[in-house]
């Protein structure tokens, strides 16, 4: 008999209240804000109490830390003779941090407004774990008899991973993942209530441009790093767009966007206006769609650098006094780029749409919503690539909203997680097949 579950509307608004409650604490942008992901485990911990095999209750509930205060959660509903499984992962405990001074309402409570709940995470991503919770309940209250096991893995550390060890990188490592193997993976950590079939790959990069300090008065005996650091980003970027361009599979799995490289913040030496800047720094990131490997992009853009500071005077300059190389009575100064990526890049991943998952997906999104329309889009997740690589069937899913993601007055629609939990229920009915 296949399932037939409906969301408890007031459950789910009373556990996500309390998740919303704590995301003060869930904000990850280290070193300001390190999240402590157990504050909102310990309230899917009392909501699942009830259900767990301790209590008499049907589900395996597992509790992984491998940093004090930032665990990961691992939920299994298992029936009598069930073989493989039917998982759902990615969707995180941590946050992007939110500014109570932009908001219209307070990030850090959960706002109820008609159909729209407000607060830092609804849709990014507690309003999934919420829901995926609810799943999970509803299943240890019906006990059905599936032919899979149904898991669920909500994960710390996911918004910023600089901090290694923490999270699902941990989890792949330690083995915890690998019995998902035997099934497909919905990644659901995504928006707009329809199949995604594609992520970009991501790496951080940091660029620090060296100049010389003097008097502004006095610009032919000084380098301008902010000069610098702007003409050589431009040279940068042109480098990258040539060798990166868009890709043909890019418009099959409807990218929104092809491959991007572009600065996001910048950064200089203090001192007066009268003084040309010794350094700058520029931040950023490369969104390289999936056709393209990440690895071989950051060697061409080491090359870049490379070519630079071999013959910074290659640059246009801004005037006849803005010059990379000097030649002065006080010696010899030549500009230079110091170019780093941060941490591990994350791996895109094209989701295989020939895979009974992502048919599965497509058909279940149909069946409740009418149409489905698939998409790709160059946000990153953490791991779908490698866990694609190590072979499992890696399928992305998400009920939120992308308007709104990372942004001000975040919310999710209680409408929209009501329909979630039915394509979840029918992507699960469609194994029992």
């Amino acid at each position: 008999m296949a399932l037939n579950l409906e969301l408890n509307k007031d459950r789910y608004v009373k556990l996500l209240t309390n998740l919303i409650g704590e995301v003060e604490f869930l904000q990850n942008n280290p070193p300001r804000f390190v999240p402590q992901e157990d504050r909102a485990i310990k309230h899917l911990l009392e909501a699942l109490k009830p259900y767990t095999k301790e209590n008499g209750g049907p589900l395996k509930v597992e509790h992984v830390v491998y940093v004090e205060g930032r665990g990961n959660l691992i939920i299994e509903y298992t029936s009598e003779g069930a073989q493989g499984t039917v998982a759902f992962v990615g969707s995180h405990l941590d946050v992007v941090p939110a500014n109570p001074e932009t908001w219209d309402r307070n990030p850090f409570k959960l706002v109820v407004e008609g159909d729209k709940l407000y607060g830092r995470g609804t849709t990014d991503c507690l309003g999934h774990v919420a829901m995926i919770t609810e799943l999970f309940i509803q299943l240890a209250e019906t006990k059905p008899k599936l032919k899979n096991s149904i898991v669920a893995v909500f994960i710390a550390c996911e918004e910023n991973t600089t901090i290694p060890g923490v999270g699902v990188d941990k989890l792949m490592e330690c083995g915890k993942l690998d019995f998902l193997k035997d099934g497909p993976i919905y990644w659901v950590d995504s928006a707009d209530s329809n199949p995604c079939m594609g992520t970009a790959a991501a790496a951080m990069w940091k660029m620090r441009a060296k100049g010389r300090l003097f008097h502004s008065g006095l610009p032919h005996k000084g380098i301008n790093s902010l000069e610098f650091a702007m003409e050589a980003m431009a040279f940068i970027q042109k480098r990258f767009y040539e060798d990166f361009p868009a890709h043909a599979e890019e418009s099959r799995y409807e990218f929104a966007t092809p491959s991007t490289m572009k600065p996001t913040q910048i950064c200089c030496s203090e001192g007066s206006i009268n003084q040309l800047p010794p350094w700058t720094e520029i931040q950023g990131d490369i969104r390289l769609t999936p056709f393209y490997n990440v690895y071989e992009c950051i060697e061409k853009v080491k090359g870049y650098v490379k070519e630079l500071n071999d013959d910074p005077s290659q640059l246009p300059s801004r005037g006849p006094c803005s010059k990379y190389e000097l030649d002065i009575p006080e010696g010899q100064f030549k500009a230079e780029i110091e170019f780093i990526f941060e941490g591990e890049p994350f791996k895109g991943i094209a989701c295989k749409l020939d895979s009974k998952g992502f048919k599965r997906l497509h058909e279940a999104t149909q069946e409740v919503l009418g149409e489905s329309k698939p998409y790709s889009i160059c946000g990153s997740l953490p791991l779908v690539g490698d866990l694609q690589e190590a072979g499992f069937d890696v399928q992305i899913c998400g009920y939120g909203h992308s308007g709104v993601y990372h942004g001000d007055n975040e919310y999710c629609t209680l409408s929209h997680m009501v329909n979630a939990l039915k394509i979840l229920v029918a992507v699960i009915n469609k194994y029992q097949e």
